[in-house]
């Protein structure tokens, strides 16, 4: 089996529950994608007292047939146990477990649980009410029994299980939600598989595409990035022709709400207001968008940025995906497969470049934390907000003055954060020199904040020094970025 990279705390924590005195219950969930089922293979293989996965739109019936074919096999049993409901399927699971004899804990791995639970169907497959039953009444009673649930359908683990006002309330022992890689752990996968890629070249790729492993497993290390984003998308036998419309149809039942709303957010990337969104959709309700936006964030495809001041209204919604956002802006519209070199040509248009500077914005944003550590205030309070002037837009449509990025310390001084990508070292020019201080000057008249107010700058190679950089209080580049982040 290919080599586990990073995922340090998530094994720490499978660890714990593995060697602890009480039976427990895991749920792990996330993107699809993005390596739930090959981190419990990686760390459970050749330990599973039982495994199962289901079947993506199967009926009921199907499903506990494949469910019996998987007792028979782990309880090695001559003939396939009958089965005729989930009560029956999880008596029979619980059979072929007491008779198992296995060092340490006996691993049950349930692999795409949303799957299971056919709740399309006529008569509910009532797949979570065994599943209770079989928890409160027999496993949780033990001291030997490792469940791990997982599902890319996020919302449904969550309002199923985590959420559960049944049974199963206040019943999982852990929760783990498995995220993209970050760009010091793509490093490691690449570097694993003897890529050369630079920092910036991986940066690149990680804008096109985020860093989710399965998309990661797919490049041809021995190309360039570009090279592999004609392969993935534009290349007449394409590796991810049919992944944009598999991803959102596999993840969500109304997958046509959901992708109108990504669409929406696509086209204002500095993010909009849930307020926004409603009116920009004419939304059915306010609910509706709700659980739409609540959804999306548990799949790690939008992240909610809180205004500066308030605690959750004027939350800014922004589309964080980087695989969706790329497709979205120049793979769906571009009918015509190419054999060549289509984006190999196109990188440095104007257009691309432009969409780069802004992706990079995104790209800081989702690494906070290892900007925290390069300025030193990795163990301090801090809040993290976004801030919108109340002046009005301007006449190209955009917000007179914003930042997408305002750290607040509890030291009380605040980082307001300016996210530049170049291929050398970012200049200011007095224009820009007095755009930032116009921006400093109205965030301080609109917030009344009385706090030290320090310009950040987040860029590939650092800001050029010269007569007006000196507004620049601090600065973080690629490299720290990429550095690992110490607990």
């Amino acid at each position: 089996m290919e080599k586990l990279i990073g995922r340090a705390n998530e094994i720490h924590e499978l660890t714990r529950c593995y060697n602890s005195s009480r039976s427990e219950f895991i749920i792990l969930y996330g993107r699809r994608r993005i390596g739930k089922t090959f981190l419990v293979n990686s760390m459970f293989e050749g330990k599973f007292a039982f495994y199962f996965t289901g079947s993506h739109q199967a009926d009921n019936a199907r499903q506990l047939e494949r469910f019996a074919q998987a007792i028979q096999k782990y309880g090695k049993m001559p003939l396939l146990p009958s089965v005729d409901s989930w009560y029956h399927a999880f008596d029979a699971l619980q059979t072929i477990l007491e008779s198992t004899e296995i060092a340490g804990k006996k691993v049950i791995f349930i692999d795409e649980m949303p799957w299971i639970d056919n709740t399309t169907s006529e008569e509910h497959s009532q797949f979570v009410a065994a599943l209770e039953d079989f928890w409160n009444a027999w496993a949780a009673l033990r001291d030997d029994i490792l469940l791990i649930a997982t599902g890319s359908a996020t919302s449904w683990m969550v309002d199923n299980l985590l959420g559960n006002q049944g049974g199963l309330y206040n019943r999982i022992t852990s929760r783990i939600h498995l995220r993209p890689f970050s760009l010091d752990e793509c490093e490691l996968y690449l570097r694993e598989h003897q890529c050369l890629w630079d920092h910036y070249a991986i940066t690149q790729y990680y804008m096109y595409m985020g860093g989710v492993p399965f998309y990661l497993s797919l490049l041809d290390y021995s190309k360039t990035v570009e090279q592999n984003i004609d392969e993935f998308f534009f290349h007449s036998s394409a590796k991810l022709e049919r992944e944009f419309n598999d991803l959102y149809n596999v993840l969500f039942r109304d997958s046509d709400n959901y992708i109108e709303t990504v669409r929406l957010l696509a086209s204002h990337r500095e993010g909009l207001t849930r307020e926004e969104i409603l009116k920009k959709l004419s939304a059915r309700s306010g609910g509706w968008i709700t659980k739409i936006l609540t959804n999306l964030e548990r799949c790690d495809f939008v992240k909610g940025f809180v205004a500066f001041g308030n605690k959750k209204k004027g939350t800014i919604y922004r589309l964080t995906d980087f695989f969706t956002l790329f497709y979205l802006k120049f793979v769906e519209n571009e009918r015509q497969k190419h054999s060549g070199h289509y984006w190999s040509q196109r990188v440095t248009s104007t257009d691309v470049v432009v969409w780069q500077g802004l992706t990079f914005e995104l790209v800081a944003l989702m690494h906070i934390q290892h900007v925290k550590q390069r300025l030193g205030i990795t163990g301090m309070l801090t809040r993290e907000s976004a801030w919108r002037s109340k002046q009005g837009i301007d006449r190209d449509g955009r917000t007179k003055a914003q930042i997408d990025l305002v750290i607040d310390r509890a030291d009380r001084q605040i980082h307001l954060c300016e996210m530049k990508f170049s291929q050398e070292e970012y200049v200011i020019s007095r224009e820009y020199e007095q755009k930032l201080r116009n921006k400093m000057s109205i965030f301080r008249e609109e917030t009344k904040t009385t706090k030290p107010l320090s310009i950040t700058f987040i860029t590939t190679y650092g800001v050029r020094r010269n007569i007006h950089s000196g507004i620049v209080s601090a600065q973080v580049v690629l490299e720290d970025l990429f550095r690992p982040l110490i607990s």
